[in-house]
């Protein structure tokens, strides 16, 4: 089992509830994307040269999970995953995910990234996770589908929760 691994999707398709389970059954270290890299109480982005330095010192570890890899600093992260596990969902499984999570986040006001809230207001910005979801989707499944062409590139790409699920059941407990 590899030992870097970069669990990648679009916008809502699992991609931390994935890292969570994969460390859990593997006894890799998992880092979320949101908390530990991008973002600071009050929705204030974390610096793009902080993210650089954070996700430089981050995967200089041998044994990693991280749950995405942003475009500003996938340089420094893909060269060292070995392995990427894709989640390739079709849209609506995404995106009816995020919408159902938004909804009871707002509802039920569980801190998410550092303390954040997700808000009614939120939902319905410009700035919103549900918009960001429709202008990032067709852009982030073609990089996943360039990524598996490559024959350098170690991809799983999973197109269903059923084939996740299946594929994560697959793994040997305690892998490495």
């Amino acid at each position: 089992m590899p030992e870097r691994i970069v669990v990648y999707g679009v916008t809502g398709s699992g991609k931390s509830t994935l890292a969570r389970k994969l460390a859990g059954r593997t006894g890799l270290p998992y880092h979320s994307v949101d908390d530990d890299l991008a973002w600071q109480p009050g929705w204030v982005p974390v610096p793009d040269d902080e993210q650089r330095r954070r996700i430089t010192a981050l995967v200089a570890g041998d044994r990693w999970i991280i749950d995405g890899m942003f475009s500003k600093w996938r340089d420094i992260a893909q060269p060292r995953a070995e392995l990427i596990v894709a989640l390739d969902y079709p849209r609506w499984v995404s995106l009816s995910r995020l919408v159902r999570r938004t909804v009871v986040r707002c509802v039920t006001r569980r801190r998410i990234c550092n303390g954040n809230l997700e808000t009614p207001r939120g939902i319905f910005s410009g700035d919103s996770i549900i918009v960001w979801h429709f202008r990032s989707f067709a852009r982030k499944r073609r990089t996943l589908r360039t990524w598996e062409a490559d024959p350098g590139m170690p991809v799983v790409r999973l197109t269903s929760p059923r084939a996740t699920r299946r594929w994560l059941a697959s793994l040997p407990a305690g892998s490495t």
